[in-house]
């Protein structure tokens, strides 16, 4: 009988979640889901000084928003509990000195003194790689009970086999074998009596039956001492799934420090959760086709560990708004209205204008949300602007053409009675006409009088509508006084 696929995500409560621990839990989610697994939410806190308070809120928060929803976790129990590893703290003690029965591990009373100057002698003889040398693998037994019994400080480190190599299967990279000659005997537990990152996350990986761990590839060399744990021990070792790293188009990877951005920020930037969790499962990983878009409800049965890539994955800013801008053309007028809402506030103080045509005009021209505000201001009242922005060589217009144009424009807009879209349309194109002229020798230079902006969400006649008749004849004449005054 086949094991029940069960996936991890364990997150360090440190602050923010990029994107990169996003894509984590991203792909650890579907593949439990796909086997119709389980998926553990399991906190690793167990670097007290990097600790954030109210980071673990944060995890909840993002797993919740982005629909990632855990079958275990610290908040809702599960039979492998706690899921929190600072409560899990006897457990690991219990399996340090287990090993260290085994011959597997040792105990080692050294100061940071002593390790500081080892690895300055180490640096100055121009090692290539700095280890422990192993000063107290050989204490006696009677030395090392003196120093227990006498409560001297103490780690406990994993003894290394120093030949031979280890290997092991990545369902991304394939065999990886390293020289055992070149693995340091690692920490397990430290001198305050936690575990470190790489002892406890195997400990509770097994207690947890986890089958399956994702990571990324930064950790490829650091896995056989993992797979060394599990030998001595006599477990199962899991697969593991090792990702590709995320970079900037400058190949430098992604960084808060850098200003590069996390979950909430893109949120908070006007980025649909839906985009953004689309964007972030193919950076690393392809569906085989040329489809980019899919519901999350779609990846959980078309996920496929074998579309991982192993060539690091660029976050485009470009491809995200491109993503976003489709997402939010999927939306229904009345969603897009709910969520552009807010955007408005500020930005329009006119009671008279009527917002849904204002959101209709803007769902098929909006790529992100924070937009808005810039492209809908002028509104509320029309901003400064140059005469020269009447002077369109595409359009064919110049400030004698558009003067003339709002002149001519002007009578036939008065005359108007029931102001609508249909009515200002049939009422332009027959002046056309009758002009002889060009569609955008009168359009661009209304849209222009009346906008005072070089790009604008929807054309003269739309926003003429939306502006009402006065406000739209009132700004028309301001454009026939500036190109007067400065043609």
């Amino acid at each position: 009988m086949e094991r029940e696929v069960r996936t991890r995500y364990a997150p360090s409560p440190t602050g923010y979640m990029h994107i990169g621990n996003l894509r984590t839990a991203l792909y650890e989610y579907l593949i439990a889901r796909k086997y119709g697994g389980k998926f553990i939410l399991r906190i690793e806190d167990t670097d007290q000084e990097r600790y954030v308070e109210g980071a673990v809120d944060v995890i909840y928060k993002t797993l919740k928003m982005a629909g990632i929803t855990h079958d275990e976790g610290p908040d809702i129990g599960g039979e492998y509990g706690p899921y929190i590893q600072s409560e899990r703290k006897h457990i690991y003690i219990e399996y340090a000195k287990k090993l260290v029965e085994m011959g597997e591990a040792y105990y080692c009373f050294c100061t940071k003194e002593r390790l500081a100057k080892l690895k300055e002698e180490q640096e100055a003889a121009g090692s290539d790689s700095q280890k422990y040398d192993r000063h107290c693998l050989g204490l006696s037994k009677e030395e090392i009970k003196r120093n227990l019994e006498n409560d001297v400080p103490y780690v406990i480190r994993q003894k290394m086999p120093d030949t031979g190599t280890t290997s092991f299967e990545d369902a991304v990279y394939g065999t990886i074998t390293v020289e055992n000659s070149q693995l340091d005997d690692q920490i397990l537990i430290k001198s305050d009596g936690l575990p470190t990152y790489n002892f406890a996350n195997v400990i509770d990986d097994h207690l947890m039956k986890i089958t399956h761990v994702v990571r990324g590839n930064e950790y490829l060399s650091s896995t056989p001492k993992y797979n060394l744990l599990y030998k001595a021990f006599g477990w199962e070792i899991p697969t593991y799934i090792h990702v590709p790293l995320i970079l900037k188009a400058s190949g430098q990877k992604l960084s808060k420090r850098a200003g590069d951005p996390s979950f909430e920020d893109l949120v908070s930037m006007g980025y649909l959760v839906e985009a953004i969790i689309n964007y972030v499962v193919l950076l690393g990983w392809s569906p085989g086709d040329n489809r980019e878009i899919f519901s999350l409800k779609e990846l959980e049965s078309i996920f496929d560990i074998n579309g991982i890539n192993k060539a690091p994955a660029i976050f485009d800013m470009n491809k995200l708004n491109w993503f976003n801008g489709e997402y939010i053309r999927k939306l229904s007028e009345d969603e897009f209205h709910e969520i552009a809402k807010p955007y408005y506030e500020g930005a329009i103080k006119n009671g008279s204008i009527d917002l849904k045509k204002v959101s209709r005009l803007l769902q098929p021209r909006t790529e992100v949300l924070t937009s808005i505000p810039a492209n809908v201001d002028f509104f509320d009242s029309l901003p400064e602007y140059d005469s020269e922005l009447y002077v369109h060589k595409k359009m064919k217009t110049t400030k004698e053409i558009a003067l003339n144009s709002l002149n001519e424009a002007l009578p036939v807009l008065e005359q108007i009675t029931e102001w609508n879209e249909q009515n200002i349309h049939d009422s332009l194109f027959k002046l056309i006409e009758k002009l002889a002229i060009k569609n955008s020798q009168m359009l661009w230079p209304i849209r222009t009088a009346i906008t005072g902006k070089a790009v604008s969400p929807g054309g003269a006649i739309e926003i003429a509508d939306i502006l009402g008749k006065d406000e739209t004849l009132s700004r028309i004449k301001i454009g026939i006084e500036k190109l007067k005054n400065n043609g």
